[in-house]
Parts: structure tokens; C-alpha cells; sequence
């Protein structure tokens, strides 16, 4: 097979889509970048969840990763070059938020299956699905603002309280699956061996049950929250009032600057820079993960 035909079919399997009974299992599908979120990634994601909604036989919807991570977030090798172009991203154009908005929308519930790392992005797509079981050696959290990345889509404060979310934003530090679950980031922790076992099971409940009185007391759950100004925050870039802020943060030269170690000398160099003054708990971690430790 040639290199573009090897391209195309690596570019045609970012997303796997299995249905099983009555449910449908979608996959992240680039194990090799720890399934990083990309535009091509997230395209497929927006089909998969369209064709659960549009299977009248789909009562439920899992969604996991392929190999050692649930993903490590937003691809920062193509916002970083998207950035220092001087472009943006936002809900509207396609950015990352399309796809927890498809999941929030969704008539299904969706699970999350979460073993290794869920980052970011990443991190916020399992915060969009109605239910989370996270393996009790996984690590979630928001540390995109090491990078100098805003939220990329402000679900944390709808998950948990005030300080919590500030916590989790503001330091940008990583969480075990205890802290977690004790957060009310996750509804169920249990061995990595078992987090598919345990997704399924939720699933296959979720379908013994009444298919309209779930999706209505899915929805009316959301309409709760969407009162709350749940669906304006997720917009937030695209709310008039942010937006020189946002492009300040855009444009910010220290961020620039970090960016163009990644893009001039690659991820360790990127990664020392980013964390040299940087005093969480995630700098070990993150190495841990990378060595597949």
C-alpha cells in the first residue's frame, strides 16, 4: 500500500464505531498520540454520535479510547501551529466544543470510559457525558493553562462547586481517580480491567429501561442546567464580552513563546519550558505517562 493510502486509511479509523445490542461503543482512535483530539478526530466523533442518534436501536452510547489513554486532550501540535498563524477557533467554526455539545444534545445517554489519562479537552468530553467510570489508576484534569490555553470548554464549574472548579482550572494540576470521585467528577471508580465491564453494565441497564422516559429525564436534567447558563458558558468564546480576552490570551507572548519551543525543538524541550516554574503535582506524572509507566 503507498504512504497516501496508508494516510487515508489511518485518517478513516480516528474514530471506531461498534454497536453492540443495544448500545454503541465509539472509540478514539490514535492510540500512537495517546488519541489527541484533532479536527480530522473530532469530524469523526461528530458522525459516530450522529449515527447512534439516528439508530432507533441505540439505546445508550460508550465512548472510550484505544490503547494506554482515554486521550490526552486537544492535539497541541495543530492549535500551536493554528495559534502562531494568528488564527482562531471557536463552538461556532468547529472547535473543540462541537462535540461535547453533540454529547449534551444527544436523546442517549453516554458513557465515558476513562483509563490512563484523560486531559484537557479530553478531560471535558468525559465531563459531557451523563455518566463517568474512571479506572482507579487514571489521572484527569485541566493543565492546558501550563500551556497558556484557556478551558476549552468551561464544562468543570457545571460539574463541581465553585472552589473546586477555580482549583482545577487555576492550577492546572492533575487528579487520581479517589479525588475524583470525591469531587463528583466520575460515578464509578474500579480496576482498569473492569472500566469496560462496568461501562457496558450501566449500558445495558440504561437500555432495559423506558427508551422516551430516559431521553426526557435526560433532557429535563439538561434544561435544568441550561438555566442556569449552561450553554452560554460552553460559548464563551464566542460571547462579544470575552472576545478581546480571548485574543489577548491568543496572542499573548509568553504563550507564543512556549509554542514555538514545541514547534522548533519538540515536546521535551516544550514540556521543560512550560514546567519550569511549575510546582504541582503533575510534572512526575505526565513523565510516568509518556515512559508508560
Amino acid at each position: 500500500m503507498s504512504e497516501n493510502n496508508d494516510s487515508q486509511q489511518s485518517e478513516q479509523n480516528l474514530v471506531l464505531y461498534k454497536k453492540t445490542d443495544n448500545y454503541a461503543i465509539i472509540t478514539i482512535n490514535r492510540p500512537d498520540v495517546l488519541n489527541a483530539i484533532n479536527s480530522a478526530t473530532t469530524d469523526q466523533l461528530l458522525k459516530a454520535f450522529t449515527d447512534a442518534e439516528e439508530d432507533d436501536d441505540i439505546r445508550a452510547v460508550i465512548l472510550n479510547g484505544a490503547g494506554r489513554a482515554f486521550s490526552a486532550g486537544g492535539d497541541i501540535a495543530e492549535s500551536s501551529a493554528r495559534i502562531l498563524s494568528g488564527d482562531s477557533d471557536s463552538n461556532e467554526t468547529g472547535g473543540p466544543g462541537v462535540v461535547h455539545i453533540k454529547i449534551w444534545e444527544l436523546s442517549k445517554p453516554v458513557i465515558a470510559a476513562v483509563h490512563g489519562y484523560a486531559i484537557g479537552q479530553a478531560f471535558e468530553l468525559a465531563a459531557a457525558c451523563d455518566f463517568t467510570v474512571m479506572a482507579d489508576d487514571a489521572k484527569v484534569g485541566e493543565i492546558q493553562i501550563r500551556h497558556g490555553y484557556g478551558p476549552p470548554v468551561l464544562m468543570t464549574p457545571f460539574v463541581v462547586t465553585l472552589k473546586r472548579a477555580k482549583e482545577i482550572l487555576l492550577l492546572g494540576d492533575t487528579i487520581d481517580a479517589k479525588e475524583a470521585l470525591s469531587m463528583g467528577l466520575v460515578n464509578r471508580v474500579v480496576p482498569e480491567k473492569d472500566v469496560m465491564e462496568e461501562a457496558e453494565s450501566i449500558a445495558k441497564r440504561i437500555a432495559s429501561l423506558p427508551k422516551k422516559t430516559v431521553q426526557m429525564n435526560k433532557a429535563l436534567v439538561n434544561r435544568s442546567y441550561e438555566l442556569s447558563g449552561f450553554r452560554s458558558a460552553l460559548n464563551y468564546r464566542d460571547d462579544p464580552n470575552f472576545a478581546d480576552l480571548w485574543k489577548e490570551s491568543q496572542n499573548d507572548d509568553e504563550t507564543k513563546d512556549r509554542l514555538k519551543v514545541l514547534q522548533e525543538k519538540g515536546w521535551d524541550a516544550f514540556r521543560n519550558e512550560r514546567d519550569a516554574n511549575y510546582h504541582g503535582r503533575s510534572v512526575e506524572e505526565e513523565k510516568q505517562a509518556r515512559e508508560g509507566k
